[in-house]
């Protein structure tokens, strides 16, 4: 993978304090999601802030594509528009009296012309779900959506990197929920994500690697079940282990072993019990349920009001920001919003069928997910496009 931010040596102190982060150094490649996992006053929000040369750095350098960071007006005016910063309190980074206007701040200081800040708006709206909230002033949105106001305002500049610092906090578990779905999408369409959180469950099933940190120092950077199965780091850390990786143990202590790997989803656990049992488990008389994929964009009205109207599926999930803004326009009520694709996986193991609205190269995620698991399980649960045929998997 390609190197995208390398840092150095990296020590930072506030004006009459112990340093808050001390010789951390670390690398982040292009597509990655890294969550910097602590307990409060680890050093997580200070080591974000030197990312995009909020804080500079009292020793140490960090190196972005292969070039120190310089700290000119001029050269941190760039630097922050390929590496964008949300903060924790959404309030702190709006400051526009309409949305429009909110997301359209950064681009008109970069000197886009008019045409060029109308389509970037548009496409930033488009891709966090607020389409129609041109006008609104932002003390009337929830939370959760001002917390999407500020992101597409650092997207509407399109960044390599996008950094948030406790993306969920001040959200209710669908508001949470809905944020880190909105991460994942960003993340498929390219951007490398990197966030801070001390919410382990959180962090665990969603990042690519995690980077804990204890009294401003990284003590552990690999993969999820690396940094958590290490019972000794995770209590430096403060934190707790992540109960999937704790049902495991209870699970392994009580004889079931299993060759694969350590579980991040529920569907994992099953697939853990599945291989204990040699794939015995009872499956339903129906046999295999189905998974239905349909991109909201190429859906008629004509097949939407056939969803709502004749019900013909046991499960609606709803995957990406457009498909829920959507959903919610057309009254449809998802059964899962969150972690879909494999709980219809599940679903469809016990003989359910399933619809997954989402969008354009989303649907590609659902398809890629399904046919891993087929292959791994010997299985044959079947996804068909909406409208489209039916895409056979191996069995």
């Amino acid at each position: 993978m390609e190197k995208l931010i390398e840092i150095n040596g990296l020590t930072f102190a506030y004006a009459y304090a112990p340093p808050a982060i001390s010789d951390i150094s670390l690398t982040i490649h292009t597509g990655e999601k890294i969550a910097l996992v602590g307990s409060n006053g680890a050093g997580k929000s200070t080591l974000l802030l030197t990312l995009n040369g909020m804080l500079k750095p009292k020793t140490g350098e960090i190196l972005f594509h292969g070039a120190p960071v310089s700290y000119d007006r001029r050269s941190l005016r760039s630097l922050r528009q390929k590496i964008g910063f949300v903060f924790q309190d959404p309030d702190v980074q709006i400051i526009a009296p309409t949305v429009w206007q909110d997301v359209a701040f950064g681009p008109t200081n970069l000197d886009y012309p008019e045409e060029k800040i109308r389509e970037v708006v548009s496409e930033a709206l488009h891709q966090v779900g607020l389409e129609g909230f041109d006008k609104r002033p932002p003390y009337h949105l929830s939370g959760g959506e001002k917390k999407r106001v500020a992101i597409a305002g650092v997207l509407a500049m399109d960044p390599d990197v996008l950094v948030l610092d406790e993306p969920t906090s001040m959200l209710d578990p669908a508001g949470s929920e809905d944020i880190m779905d909105l991460l994942d999408e960003l993340n498929h369409q390219g951007k490398t994500i990197i966030i801070s959180t001390h919410d382990v469950e959180l962090a665990y099933p969603w990042a690519d690697r995690i980077v804990l940190m204890e009294n401003g120092q990284v003590i552990a950077s690999g993969t999820p079940e690396e940094a958590f199965s290490d019972r000794e780091l995770v209590r430096r850390a403060r934190l707790k282990t992540p109960i999937l990786l704790e049902l495991y143990r209870e699970l392994a202590s009580r004889g079931i072993r299993d060759c694969m790997k350590l579980p991040k989803t529920v569907l994992d656990i099953i697939e853990i019990i599945e291989h204990e049992h040699h794939g015995s488990i009872r499956i339903s008389d129906n046999g295999y349920g189905m998974i239905h994929v349909g991109d909201v964009d190429l859906l008629s009205d004509t097949e939407i009001a056939g969803i709502i109207a004749g019900r013909r599926y046991d499960t609606i999930g709803v995957m990406g920001s457009r498909a829920k803004i959507c959903a919610r326009h057309w009254g449809i009520t998802p059964d899962i919003s969150y972690a879909v694709i494999d709980k219809c996986i599940l679903q469809a193991m016990n003989g359910k069928t399933s619809f997954i609205l989402t969008t354009g190269g989303m649907a590609s995620r659902v398809v890629e997910r399904v046919t891993q698991f087929n292959e791994v399980n010997n299985r044959s649960i079947e996804v068909k496009n909406m409208p489209g045929r039916i895409i056979p998997h191996k069995s």
